[in-house]
């Protein structure tokens, strides 16, 4: 399958630099995965279209501080470090620029000098393993010197770095906000509870595959970067009821979606799991999980948009997002929304 099946034309005026004043008042396109049928609301209303019996599944990964500005010790260059992974306790993957200054054995410096890196290792596709040096709590000194690492279309200040994580964020290790799950409040969580609707949560701490662009034309080539994920028992246990009692799996988000589908291929059913994923899921996966998807407008040529057009047919996805751009609907992370069921 060719990477241009995934182009769309958007103007730069539809990408949403900044979150609206209420998550849920966004707007809802509403599409039918079968038919391609789409209707307009607006986010709130989405429990017109959940029923008792079903489970959404949300991931509760929280986002870090993990864009940090330096400069090589005993030198003026400037580097910028994004830290992606977490290999053991002050050993991390990071995603580095200009990375001709981070050669084995340089040394690095940021703020006032509490924290100093280390490169140890330079890997396959150019990012770097590094040893972090400081006093007290690592978590402390991140949350000082860090920035959040917002995408590169958000050109605007964040004023508030709360609005770039999602209400019920719990553990600490993404690069990059789950930001299907940035339209909830914790309000509407209640009224879906109310409702007799099961919300259950896994983690997967999002890194390089979001910000990784594809770059070969077949797209069965391309490579995803591996991300950590965690299903408990508890949590387990509640989709694998909704299953069995025969409501929907709604998935909040292509990280939930990809670490569901990802257990059910390792295990052939859902069940509690912890590990690392690398699924690339594109047109012709069979889904063996999920029966609806809540999502936002993606990238043209994106895995996040041949994740979508997977679980609804590419000719229904892209004639969706053609329709968006012409009523001009927000894109991409701070944008509007999209529920495919």
């Amino acid at each position: 399958m060719n990477l241009k099946d995934f182009y769309y034309d958007l103007p730069e005026a539809l990408i949403a630099q900044e979150p609206l004043a209420e998550r849920d008042m966004s707007r809802l396109m509403v599409m039918d995965k079968v038919t391609g049928e789409l209707r307009h609301h607006i986010f709130r209303d989405i429990t017109s279209y959940l029923r008792k019996g079903d489970c959404i599944v949300l991931n509760n990964t929280r986002v870090i501080p993990a864009r940090l500005f330096g400069i090589k010790k005993d030198s003026t260059g400037a580097i910028e470090f994004l830290l992606l992974n977490r290999r053991e306790r002050d050993i991390w993957e990071v995603m580095l620029r200009p990375g001709k200054r981070a050669k084995t054995g340089a040394r690095f410096v940021f703020g006032n000098g509490e924290l100093e890196a280390e490169i140890l290792d330079i890997i396959e596709g150019g990012n770097r393993i590094v040893r972090f040096y400081y006093q007290g709590l690592f978590e402390n000194v991140l949350d000082r010197l860090g920035n959040i690492p917002l995408p590169p279309y958000i050109t605007k200040h964040l004023e508030d770095r709360e609005r770039y994580q999602t209400v019920y964020s719990k553990y600490e290790g993404s690069a990059a906000a789950p930001t299907a799950g940035l339209h909830f409040t914790r309000e509407l969580i209640g009224q879906i509870v109310a409702m007799g609707i099961y919300v259950a949560y896994v983690t997967l701490h999002v890194g390089l595959g979001t910000f990784r662009p594809v770059k070969v034309r077949n797209i069965e080539e391309h490579q995803m970067h591996a991300e950590y994920y965690e299903l408990d028992q508890e949590n387990a246990a509640m989709i694998n009821k909704t299953i069995a009692e025969g409501g929907r799996i709604v998935s909040v988000g292509t990280t939930s979606t990809r670490t569901l589908e990802s257990i059910a291929a390792k295990h052939g059913q859902i069940k509690a799991d912890k590990g690392w994923t690398d699924i690339f899921i594109y047109p012709g996966y069979k889904f063996a999980v999920i029966n609806g998807l809540i999502t936002n407008f993606h990238l043209p040529e994106s895995t996040l948009i041949m994740l979508v057009s997977a679980f609804a047919g590419r000719t229904n996805v892209m004639h969706a997002y053609q329709e968006a751009v012409r009523q001009e609907y927000r894109f991409f992370s701070f944008g509007d929304a999209m529920l495919i069921i």
